[in-house]
């Protein structure tokens, strides 16, 4: 178990997330934080890099508006962006950050940046699953 990972806990628990599922070995969490709309999000520890990732929705069938209103919104996200599963069937939210010098204003910026997105697009969110 690296020390980032023991760091990134201790964050989470600062920070007043519950933590879901711990895998050391994997050094990743599941975490959640209901209250503020987030649910099995994952926090993962690789290398250097905390990797933030939360599902967003399905892609029932594919189109190009959609396409086109992901990458035009991820322009106003102030944290991590929408990207799509190496089967490009499921939008993400993904945020990445360095392990190195990473602090709990960062890591809270980050899942804050979540949130956010899930608050503001919700009424699209949902819209966009459906179609």
């Amino acid at each position: 178990m690296s020390q980032n990972f023991e760091k990134v806990k201790s964050y989470l628990i600062d920070l007043n997330y519950g933590i879901e599922l711990e895998d050391i070995e994997e050094e990743l969490f599941l975490v959640e934080k209901e209250e503020d709309g987030l649910k099995n999000v994952i926090v993962d520890c690789e290398d250097q890099i905390l990797i933030i990732e939360s599902l967003i929705f399905e892609i029932n069938q594919p189109k190009e508006d959609l396409y086109k209103w992901l990458l035009i919104e991820n322009r106003n996200l102030v944290h991590g962006a929408f990207v799509l599963d190496e089967e490009g069937k499921k939008v993400l939210f993904r945020d990445t950050l360095q392990l190195e010098n990473l602090d709990l204003n960062e890591l809270e910026a980050s899942l804050n940046s979540l949130q956010l997105l899930l608050s503001e697009y919700m009424d699209d969110i949902l819209t966009l699953s459906k179609n």
